[in-house]
């Protein structure tokens, strides 16, 4: 059987009902439900293996054009500073992309509930090609920086839009397997993206990092399209809560500002941060008011409760949170205690990034084989925890540490796929966009104030500016070459308590969800599904 096949061509087992089916379906105010809005059990049209393979691929590439912006620019940025005589803004290249795009996740999801996954999907890739271009065509740095955050409005929408095709083309059972590619998209993007910045920097202009995502875009969505009158549609047209909107992407770019800024350009208790923190708590108390009251809210609060959603929340946005705090901090401590250079403190990053996809990937393929699913991400969190308390609390050599990431990695990967096909199989199908854009703001937050927050624990520790450009990493600021090795693991000791912290809360998170049944073929007998 092709690996791209659907497992079967037959209605789901009738024990693997769909959580809505089975009396929460988290109703909007005043909506009678019809039969026809319940979730899933397969796909109301059929796809062949080819046209499967082909929306696949033609979405891969899509979010691998979200990952590769997030990382690509980085190498590029000394360049870009010294064309437009100004590296004191240097960092907003990268936090207007992050802020944009954290902040409209939730818009792009929402919609695509309601207008529909192929109008949201070309106004994302529009966006995102038009801010390249605008990027590539840049005279000076206000300009780059304002491109920047138009093409963060368009990758914004990318994640959560292909997240939710996936969910219309194939069944929740399967979809676990999907997401572990997804997975390897994101690792390929983080590691080559730097490589392939530096490279067009040095030998070619630093604009092609932004002129080579108009083909790749263009042939995404070249594949996609004609493919995309066969996925079944299942929106709902409804009126569009434009205020709900407005004001939660207030609160979330206060809040990313507040991240950015706290610590680095002004103090965490100057009256600038305090503002906007205070700012940002009313703007969030706002938007939860508008929810309540609203008869049509723009992410309805019913659907952030349940004994599911909150649990695979949490559970995926502790680990997006753990693994990026540690990729953004990791090579200081290679560069410091293990004297390693730039380039090698990057590819001693891989066991990290590349192991979680394998954690992923055995996910995947468990979910879609075992009947008590959640169990694999038990079990691999549980490692995780372990290997984070010996990081904690022994100081190993290199390949010590190496080896210990990569069990690391490999438990808090397999989080991933089981969080999101949970979140994903307990709600309305036409609330599945809204859903999956929630998720993904909550991480994408999540993992800014981890940054941060690791960032403040060493600063704490080590009483020296360790403050970095950007989010995504860069040059270190600061007497960072006169930190003593010693200084440095005693420092890195908090730093992975508290990303075991955040992987043993994850694990708690998935103890304490409940398991629903995945719809979608029958699971395999019980000598294997147990």
């Amino acid at each position: 059987m092709n690996k791209f096949e659907r497992q079967g061509h037959h209605p789901a087992d009738i024990k693997t009902l769909p959580e809505t089916t089975a009396g929460d379906p988290t109703p909007l105010p005043g909506e009678v439900i019809e039969l026809s809005d319940a979730p899933p059990i397969a796909p109301q049209v059929p796809l062949t293996p080819s046209e499967v393979r082909t929306i696949l691929m033609s979405l891969l590439l899509t979010m691998f054009l979200a990952a590769l912006d997030q990382t690509i620019v980085a190498t590029a940025l000394p360049t870009i500073g010294r064309q437009f005589n100004d590296v004191t803004s240097l960092s907003w290249v990268i936090s207007a992309y992050l802020l944009a795009s954290t902040a409209v996740a939730p818009v792009f999801g929402t919609l695509s509930d309601i207008y529909g996954r192929r109008a949201m999907i070309i106004v994302a890739l529009s966006l995102f090609v038009a801010g390249s271009v605008l990027c590539a065509l840049a005279p000076n740095m206000p300009v780059l920086i304002l491109a920047r955050g138009l093409q963060g409005l368009g990758g914004g929408g990318i994640m959560p839009i292909v997240q939710t095709v996936i969910s219309d083309v194939v069944s929740p059972r399967e979809r676990g397997q999907y997401q572990a590619y997804f997975s390897g998209v994101w690792v390929v993007g983080g590691i080559g993206g730097p490589i392939l910045g530096g490279v067009f920097a040095e030998h070619l202009h630093w604009s092609m990092i932004f002129w080579i995502n108009v083909p790749l875009a263009l042939g995404a969505l070249a594949l996609l399209l004609p493919k995309m009158g066969k996925i079944p549609v299942f929106h709902r047209r409804r009126k569009v809560d434009w205020l709900g909107g407005v004001l939660l992407m207030a609160s979330a770019v206060v809040i990313m500002l507040v991240l950015t800024w706290g610590g680095n350009r002004y103090l965490w208790l100057s009256p600038v941060i305090m503002a906007m923190i205070g700012a940002s708590i009313a703007l969030a108390f706002a938007f939860v008011w508008h929810a309540r009251n609203a008869d049509e809210p723009f992410l309805p609060l019913p659907l952030m409760g349940g004994t599911v959603v909150p649990y695979a929340m949490a559970a995926g946005s502790c680990a997006m949170g753990a693994m990026l705090g540690l990729t953004v901090h990791l090579p200081l401590y290679y560069e410091v205690v293990y004297h390693l250079s730039a380039s090698e403190a990057g590819l001693a990053l891989i066991p990290l990034a590349a192991v979680s996809t394998v954690g992923a990937a055995i996910a995947g393929k468990t979910m879609a084989r075992a009947r008590h699913y959640k169990r694999v991400a038990i079990v691999g969190t549980g490692c995780a925890v372990l290997a984070g308390a010996v990081l904690m609390l022994v100081p190993m050599p290199l390949w010590g540490l190496l080896a210990l990431l990569s069990v690391y990695a490999l438990g808090l990967g397999t989080v991933f796929p089981v969080s999101v096909v949970s979140v994903q199989n307990s709600v309305m199908r036409f609330q599945v966009g809204t859903a999956t854009g929630a998720m993904n703001f909550f991480r994408a937050l999540m993992a800014s104030f981890m940054v941060a927050a690791f960032s403040a624990i060493l600063l704490m520790a080590l009483g020296a500016d360790i403050s970095l450009v950007g989010s995504l990493g860069g040059e270190h600021r600061g007497p960072v070459n006169s930190i003593a090795a010693a200084d440095m693991v005693m420092a890195f000791r908090y730093v992975f308590a508290a990303a075991t912290a955040l992987i043993a809360a994850s694990l708690l998170c998935m103890i304490l969800m409940e398991e629903k049944p995945l719809a979608g073929p029958a699971v395999v007998p019980a000598d294997l599904a147990e």
